[in-house]
């Protein structure tokens, strides 16, 4: 009985030295399993290191627009014949009504024009006569007509038409205002042919 539990206890001490001698040798890399090549990509995944910002600053895009005036100005043409949405003048509102006034002006970007020799200018100097657009004739401006005037009467009706100075003609103030115009269209006849149907058909029971 007492040889029998000092082959157990012989048992046990050579099991736990066989124990210790397979997980040093395990721990010291000799056994088919290993944690070392996992740990480089752990750490990556964990501390990815510094990172830098970098900010894109877009260039200025270069601009090939032309401009909307570019429609209205010639190439190389007489300066002093520019239409007003080319040039841009030093105007003087204290000049005296109907009389002759020169104003310096200039030329607008892009635009090109020459002098009376064909020399290329970028400022000149303009002639005109000194008045605001809404006092021009009335040959020198365009005004929208009315598609609601009523029926032919006396006087005449009028109403509000809005007007644009022509491209060539300069003056000064806005180029485009309001004015108070005579109907000229009625019932479908022109003021001036209903008129004289109304006269020609007094004694008819004819409305227009």
């Amino acid at each position: 009985m007492a040889a029998a539990g000092v082959l157990l206890r012989a048992l046990r001490r050579l099991c736990r030295v066989l124990l210790f001698l397979s997980q040093f040798y395990i721990l010291s890399g000799g056994g088919s399993f290993s944690v070392e090549p996992s740990q480089p990509l752990a750490q990556s995944d964990k501390d990815p290191g510094p990172t830098r910002t970098f900010t894109v600053v877009p260039r200025a895009a270069e601009s090939t627009d032309i401009p909307p005036y570019m429609m209205k100005c010639p190439s190389n043409g007489l300066c002093s014949r520019l239409p007003a949405d080319c040039i841009e003048c030093k105007t003087n509102f204290s000049c005296v009504y109907g009389k002759p006034v020169t104003f310096d002006c200039t030329v607008k970007p892009s635009v090109t024009c020459v002098d009376q020799d064909f020399k290329s200018r970028k400022s000149f100097v303009l002639n005109m006569t000194c008045r605001f657009c809404w006092q021009l004739p009335e040959t020198d401006y365009e005004c929208s007509s009315s598609t609601s005037c009523m029926a032919v009467s006396c006087p005449r009706q009028r109403y509000t038409a809005n007007c644009t100075v022509r491209d060539h003609v300069h003056c000064l103030g806005n180029r485009t205002f309001p004015k108070m115009l005579y109907c000229n269209w009625t019932g479908g006849y022109k003021w001036s042919t209903a008129l004289a149907l109304r006269h020609t058909c007094q004694y008819c029971d004819i409305s227009f």
